[in-house]
């Protein structure tokens, strides 16, 4: 399967000349269907599309901060669901295209691209329509990319029970900036977790994961997430805060430890722009298989999500431990 801006891409390789880079790629099969796979490249923050790419044959920068090995002719950019991330991106791989790049832009209608004339403006660029097809838009983008900077971690704090955390974000993260209404229920409602190997899923700027190493220190903390972003923000909230913990990047549970006493997340439900519940799906039965006996899965989620079916089919029994703003608090139990 591709996206419909992956396979607008396809419409227009004539573009393209190589060596060429794709920027933050859709996570499908649109490196499968490329030619001359030598000659392309990838830069992603995203686990499951690097580990495609890979795949596939091409060379992958997985990083939020990447250093590239080469000079591109071309570079084409996805347009970002966070709109923030369209200056960092293009700060990110400046360095690595040659004087006279061509850089192109993607992206669906439904993600924002229509904006795209307006925003390359702000940055002091200009971004020229080129194509129009499968609700997808592709631009050509000129201009001085040198005044770009990629964003630079910023910080918050929060206080949990009397205790002060530094949050440390980047644009593109959950919980940039702030701590979300779902995540500030669900840190009310894990006093449970006092020992053993705990794992803070999704962990986004690493705040469950701080607020659980800060209130029981004696717990071996793993934080994961599926964006080198999230990675390198959680790495900063445990530094900030003098806490420990493995920050560990993977699609899906992390491959080792074996085995979780607890398990901790504010889950993510959207592939892109559109709600995908094979995600949930895939979180609840893995997080089934990984925890020891009588070990927790807690998490939050909207009120309007299916959740509780997912979780009684991989665990049976099901406790709601909270309701409030829209969110609901879900504990399961291994058998």
């Amino acid at each position: 399967m591709l996206a419909n801006s992956s396979q607008l891409i396809l419409r227009n390789l004539d573009d393209l000349q190589g060596p060429v880079l794709f920027v933050e790629p859709e996570a499908d099969q649109l490196a499968r269907q490329l030619p001359a796979l030598g000659q392309i490249s990838c830069f992603t923050t995203d686990a499951a599309v690097k580990q495609q790419w890979q795949q596939a044959g091409a060379e992958v920068y997985f990083s939020a901060t990447p250093a590239f090995s080469q000079q591109f002719a071309t570079a084409v950019l996805f347009y970002p669901k966070s709109k923030e991330l369209l200056a960092d991106n293009l700060a990110r791989i400046a360095s690595a295209l040659q004087p006279d790049a061509q850089l192109y832009v993607v992206g669906d209608n439904k993600g924002g691209i229509k904006s795209l004339v307006n925003h390359a403006e702000k940055l002091g660029l200009h971004a020229h329509k080129l194509d129009n097809a499968k609700h997808c838009l592709w631009f050509s983008l000129t201009g001085d990319l040198s005044q770009l900077k990629p964003g630079a971690i910023s910080q918050f704090n929060i206080q949990h029970k009397g205790h002060n955390l530094t949050i440390c974000s980047l644009p593109g993260v959950f919980n940039h900036g702030k701590l979300d209404t779902g995540t500030a229920l669900l840190l009310q409602h894990l006093g449970h977790i006092q020992d053993g190997k705990v794992l803070d899923f999704a962990c986004g700027a690493g705040i469950i994961g701080a607020v659980l190493k800060q209130q029981a220190p004696g717990i071996e903390l793993y934080c994961s997430d599926i964006s080198a972003l999230a990675i390198a923000a959680t790495n900063a909230t445990l530094q900030a805060n003098q806490l420990s913990g493995q920050v560990i990047a993977a699609d899906g549970l992390p491959a080792q430890p074996q085995l979780f006493k607890h398990i901790v997340s504010n889950p993510p439900f959207h592939t892109g722009i559109k709600t995908d519940y094979s995600i949930s799906e895939a979180f609840i039965a893995q997080s089934a298989a990984r925890l020891q006996s009588g070990g927790t899965l807690t998490l939050v989620a909207n009120n309007h999500l299916a959740y509780q079916q997912l979780l009684e089919q991989a665990f049976g029994k099901v406790n709601i431990l909270a309701k409030a703003s829209g969110f609901v608090i879900y504990q399961a139990t291994k058998k």
